[in-house]
């Protein structure tokens, strides 16, 4: 396919100048067929993937749109999430950083209102925003939408999907009947064709075929691990290949908050992002993983969303995504600029069936792979101390050291010894100690391999059976607030009256129920904390044992209660 260069697009000078200024030499497909009907004033629908240039495809005919003598809002741009809000208006600064006189602002909730609507007040020509924020400064009368000359609906399908549609219709149907709709959606379902023809004036279709729905540069694979293994195996392959910087993926929040806090707890650099996350702290959080003193970032899709960082070298789907399309965006996040990525997925059991189900929908076979043993870790740590004592001994610069050398020597101690102590030593110091998991137990080279198991044991499954999520195989059920899970065969529950008010940890249950209880290492299941209480999955066989061992046991420096969980009442 011969793509013309931007010049030839249409577009005005001073957007041709900042185009040039970026670097970019020639649109791509989405932009190369977007830009001339939008340019036309053809109201549009484009259907392509995030990553494949659709901001530009939108901002560069909005921005031409834009008369900046004028001091009212023109362009509408509405989008499902904050993140997205503020990276689409990054963009939308710099296509327009030659258009002197441009004035572009996000608008979104849970940041202070007062400097949005001072922004507002000051005359944005063209305003970004999610639709609850937007839908707000219209009935405040602070967003004027009775001159709009072009509404741009980037995600359609994703803020139907997150329950915005009513917001939608009442900030839409406020806008002028003369205007201009570009709907941009990674898909076409029943929602978004509803609202194009609610709203929209007989779009062009412009649709992208994608070969593959993924990455090409990213490498999936995925690894077959029980929950309470999980932190574990994340450990042993964030040591085996330590990145720079990685996303790792919870479909809860309260999976990410315990993913998070044993990732701390382990000595790793790691911060949480979901919904319950201030804005301020969000964006601190945010600015510090990008800054590189935060190397792993926990977090939900919704607060993931609109992540616009290239140097995220392995996304962990720490959680399997109830919808394949998630799996997309979130891999989406590796690979980028033209960079190798790697995404991780971690299932277990029954999962199975929804692993089965992201292969068909990208096309693209996920590669299993063995769960690396403590002494590969180990081995690979050393061969990192290695790697790092032969660089400093290449490039010098410990000459300061030699006076405490030559006393270690005077003391009749070998350079054999001294070097032995202070590899020791850095080991020790950067190193963690590994856990036994159940599924180092299993032969060597001989961790079940569920994928094929069930294609043995069950080649006649009813279709219906192998659908995707919903109460089918590997689909979510609801749970209560006292709910910590399905506890695993063999394992029962015990509940402690002690919780997160009282400042207990995971690692203070876990040390007692080894060091006091004497369980075995690795033999400990889920621990799931509440405010006032804390449950922990422990084997049934040793129940007993732990609970008349820990009977007169401190938590904290505090007594507690510790019985088998009997439910709500207890």
């Amino acid at each position: 396919m011969d793509i013309p260069p931007f010049s030839e697009l249409g577009l005005p000078d001073d957007l041709l100048a900042a185009i040039e200024t970026l670097g970019y030499e020639r649109p791509s497909p989405i932009q190369w067929k977007s830009i001339p009907p939008a340019l036309a004033g053809k109201d549009i629908l484009g259907l392509s993937a995030t990553g494949s240039g659709k901001t530009a495809a939108f901002a560069l005919p909005a921005l031409s749109l834009i008369d900046v003598n004028e001091r009212y809002p023109q362009v509408l741009i509405l989008c499902p999430t904050r993140e997205l809000a503020v990276q689409v208006c990054e963009e939308v600064h710099k296509l327009g950083a030659k258009k002197h006189g441009l004035k572009a602002t996000p608008v979104y909730g849970g940041a202070p209102i007062d400097r949005q609507l001072r922004a507002l007040r000051d005359g944005a020509q063209l305003v970004v925003g999610t639709p609850g924020r937007l839908l707000d400064h219209l009935r405040r009368g602070s967003f004027d939408a009775s001159r709009i000359k072009m509404a741009v609906l980037d995600e359609a399908d994703r803020m139907l999907d997150m329950g915005f549609k009513d917001e939608m219709d009442e900030v839409l149907a406020a806008l002028p009947k003369e205007r201009q709709i570009l709907f941009f959606s990674a898909t076409m379902n029943a929602g978004v064709s509803r609202f194009i023809k609610k709203f929209g004036n007989d779009p062009e279709l412009i649709e992208i075929e994608q070969k593959a729905m993924t990455v090409s540069t990213v490498d999936q694979s995925y690894f077959e691990v029980r929950q309470r293994s999980k932190v574990e195996v994340l450990s042993r392959i964030l040591d085996m290949n330590p990145p720079r910087l990685g996303i790792i993926f919870c479909n809860t929040k309260r999976s990410v908050d315990e993913c998070t806090e044993d990732l701390v707890n382990r000595g790793y650099a790691a911060d949480r992002l979901h919904g319950d996350i201030t804005q301020q702290m969000r964006e601190r959080v945010l600015k510090r993983f990008r800054d590189g003193a935060v190397e792993l970032l926990v977090a939900t899709d919704v607060a993931a969303r609109g992540l616009d960082i290239d140097e995220i070298d392995i996304v962990f789907n720490y959680d399997l995504p109830t919808d394949p399309e998630d799996y997309v965006h979130r891999i989406g996040r590796t690979g980028r600029a033209g960079r190798s990525g790697r995404a991780v997925s971690f299932v277990y059991g029954r999962e199975i069936y929804r692993l089965q189900g992201v292969e068909r929908y990208t096309r693209q076979v996920i590669k299993r792979e063995k769960i690396p043993s403590v002494e590969q870790v180990e081995g690979r740590r050393a061969d990192i101390i290695f790697e790092s004592l032969k660089e400093r001994l290449e490039t010098g610069g410990f000459d300061s050291y030699q006076e405490n050398i030559d006393r270690l020597l005077e003391q009749g101690h070998t350079p054999t010894d001294i070097a032995g102590a202070l590899i020791t030593m850095l080991r020790e110091s950067s190193g963690r100690e590994g856990e036994a998991i159940q599924e180092d137990r299993e032969p060597h080279g001989q961790q079940k391999d569920f994928k094929k198991e069930r294609r043995e044991r069950e080649p006649r499954e009813p279709r219906e059976r192998r659908e995707f999520g919903g109460d089918r195989p590997g689909g979510y059920e609801r749970s209560g607030p006292r709910d910590a899970g399905a506890i695993e065969g063999g394992m029962t529950r015990l509940f402690i009256s002690l919780g997160k008010g009282a400042g207990i940890m995971p690692k203070d249950i876990v040390g007692m129920m080894y060091r006091e209880a004497g369980l075995p290492d690795g033999s400990l299941g889920r621990i799931t904390l509440f405010p006032k209480h804390c449950l922990v999955d422990v084997p049934e066989a040793l129940a007993d044992q732990a609970i008349q061992k820990t009977r007169n046991a401190k938590l904290r420096g505090k007594t507690f209660r510790i019985d088998h969980d009997r439910g709500p009442n207890q």
